[in-house]
């Protein structure tokens, strides 16, 4: 941790498995409460815009919007909300590119053990808890007073006796007494709670008895984390250490290099193989290659295949992780002739999430090897956070050629003589790397210009140019395209260079 930013890694099986980078002034708002205004309501899309004072406004949708005895088929938003109206919300996914933070009115509070929510009812318990212990937890949650809200417990709450539970409970049942006292009090927009930080928030939703250690390398988040479980979970707080090595915490433990990996399209594996990692508008796509991956001996080519893909299998999971990729993904799959192998292949898929604590749906692999999946998108990965869109491909991952930078020069230099009407010797300024076309072969293609413009052509080079752009100066005037000097400046080179 430093001023600039907090990381947090989480490394299993001494890799790297997932890192959560959270900036000053920009760490993410999921979780966070607002007494709302209601700004538009568009009946079409059956959503309501509210402003939380965050710059852009939230989206909230019909089928997030809490009244009681309206039942959920039937309601329309125009119905439920108008312009003018205040509302508390929460927000459940952070604002990206254009678009603001998703909301909802199902307000969720979440504890060590128990996620408490104010307007649902009932228990819902973790799925990745057995069946014993479920019926365990929902028989001590049944006699817990719940004011009138719901309870949902989670995966943490596995070996929690009923006072910790009810603890628990009492703690996030104030919480919301506190948020709807301060509701009274404050003008729209205002902030009502704000969700712990990330190093918090990862001890309080991950840190269990299967956890070896926790290391902190800032003295006073040290303190902080051991407050938070000496209120919690007193037994664990001895998991939790002050670094005190002299190499960097992150550096030591391989996480600089991780964060890093997440630059690069390409993910090599130990077989040989790789994964390429493409970002689109509408989905990633995930493409296995075998590389030098050829097998060995007798090896069939179909085995070799297989091979690869269970492995790609794996590190895709890891991928999706340490780069925390959401929305639609496609996996491309080295093509497998065998229905079993691509159901092996596919459980190995499903075998790696269960380690994501990321929601997820994935659909059986394709004949040709594509495997369909969604992976619920709430905040920017690592790499959203630590790049910004290329200056000069605006993000697409190409640049234009100097040979087709300097065909449109050409144009560019056709037209403005024809249209500047300049007398010869003509100063013509483009970009460096134009010139170095144009010269080349002897200036062949000068000549060529000079031949059909029937003009004689001076060049200059002006680096301060845009590449495919041009400026002409001489004889009775000029014109110029792209950026430009003052045309004066041009005319005393061009003239120094006569002499």
């Amino acid at each position: 941790m430093d001023r600039a930013e907090t990381r947090v890694a989480i490394i299993e099986d001494g890799r790297v498995a997932e890192v959560q980078i959270e900036r000053r002034g920009k760490g993410s708002v999921v979780g966070h409460i607002w007494k709302g205004r209601v700004e538009s309501v568009l009946a079409g899309m059956e959503a309501s815009f509210i402003e939380v004072g965050i710059g852009k406004n939230g989206f909230l949708h019909v089928d997030d919007v809490v009244a009681v005895g309206v039942p959920k088929r039937k309601r329309l938003i125009a119905d439920l909300l108008k312009k003018g109206d205040e509302v508390i919300v929460q927000a459940v996914k952070d604002p990206m590119g254009t678009k603001g933070a998703r909301l909802t009115m199902q307000l969720s509070l979440a504890g060590r053990f128990l996620v408490y929510v104010p307007f649902g009812d009932g228990i819902g318990i973790s799925k990745r808890l057995d069946d014993d212990e479920r019926h365990r937890l929902r028989d001590i949650c049944r006699r817990l007073p719940t004011d009138g809200g719901g309870i949902i417990v989670r995966t943490a709450a596995a070996g929690a006796s009923a006072a910790e539970l009810a603890r628990d409970l009492a703690s996030l049942t104030l919480l919301w007494k506190a948020i709807r006292e301060r509701s009274d009090k404050v003008t729209t927009p205002a902030l009502l709670y704000s969700e712990a930080d990330s190093s918090l928030k990862v001890i309080r939703d991950m840190l269990n008895e299967t956890v070896d250690e926790v290391l902190v390398d800032d003295a006073r988040q040290h303190e902080r984390i051991q407050g938070f479980l000496r209120r919690t979970s007193p037994e664990l707080a001895d998991r939790v250490k002050l670094y005190e090595g002299t190499a960097p915490l992150m550096e030591a433990h391989g996480v600089e290099a991780a964060v890093r990996s997440t630059l690069s399209r390409r993910v090599p594996l130990a077989s040989g193989g790789s994964l390429v990692i493409d970002d689109t508008e509408a989905m990633t796509v995930i493409d296995v290659n075998s590389g030098k991956n050829v097998g060995r001996g007798n090896t069939q080519l179909e085995a070799t295949i297989t091979r690869t893909n269970l492995e790609a299998a794996e590190e895709v999971v890891r991928q999706l992780r340490l780069r925390d990729i959401g929305g639609i993904i496609v996996i491309d799959f080295i093509d497998m002739d065998d229905a079993k192998n691509r159901r092996a292949v596919t459980k190995a898929l499903n075998d790696a999430l269960e380690g994501d604590r990321t929601r997820t749906f994935v659909v059986d692999i394709s004949p040709l090897g594509l495997v369909q999946m969604t992976r619920q998108n709430i905040s920017d990965g690592v790499r959203e956070i630590m790049t910004r869109a290329c200056p000069t491909c605006g993000g697409q991952g190409f640049v234009v050629s100097a040979e087709t930078h300097a065909i449109d020069a050409e144009r560019q230099i056709r037209l403005l003589l024809a249209k500047g009407g300049a007398t010869s010797p003509v100063s013509v300024a483009v970009h460096p790397e134009v010139a170095d076309y144009l010269e080349a072969d002897g200036n062949a293609a000068l000549s060529d210009l000079e031949e059909d413009l029937g003009a004689s052509i001076a060049l200059e080079r002006d680096g301060s140019m845009a590449p495919g752009s041009a400026r002409i100066a001489g004889g009775s005037g000029g014109a110029s395209s792209g950026r430009t000097r003052s045309r004066s400046r041009s005319r005393a080179r061009a003239e120094s260079a006569a002499e």
